[in-house]
């Protein structure tokens, strides 16, 4: 596995920006920027999830102002990719059904984490929604998700 170059400090005025690693190109690209950091943050959990489910590497860097000035921050996707098993359809439903409707739940869940500022899961977590997806129906999911919205609105 090659390393990749630190990531070079953005242009112009300090704000939120998220730059990403393109190992093809061996290059830097500004994926999100924003005044604010929330926006950027949810930026980069959504192309970190699909990047991961291409099976694409994940590099990204966070810089924003501070002091005046630009800052490199952590950014929370260093986790390592965890593998989600995929759970088996009760008795009573076809597979295909089962395998939507728990995708479905699993969509709905990410949302509300995400709308409560949660952009990118531990392995830990990512185990703990899959549990929440094979345990509880829909109704019970979505008013889940309801509450973390409501949350992270606040």
């Amino acid at each position: 596995m090659e390393t990749c170059p630190e990531s070079p400090r953005p242009q112009g005025a300090p704000r939120w920006v998220a730059m990403f690693y393109q190992p093809d190109a061996r290059t830097w690209r500004a994926a999100a920027q924003s005044p604010h950091r929330s926006p950027v943050l949810h930026a980069l959990g959504e192309m970190a999830q699909t990047l991961r489910a291409r099976g694409d590497e994940v590099t990204f860097a966070l810089w924003g102002p501070k002091d005046g000035a630009w800052h490199r921050f952590d950014t929370p996707l260093t986790q390592a990719v965890s593998s989600r098993p995929v759970p088996e359809a009760s008795a009573g439903e076809p597979a295909q059904l089962a395998e939507r409707m728990t995708g479905r739940r699993h969509q709905v869940l990410m949302s509300g984490l995400s709308r409560a500022g949660l952009y990118d899961l531990s392995p830990e977590d990512d185990a703990t929604v899959q549990a929440l997806v094979e345990r509880l129906d829909e109704a019970a999911v979505r008013r889940v998700a309801h509450w973390l919205a409501t949350a992270g609105a606040r």
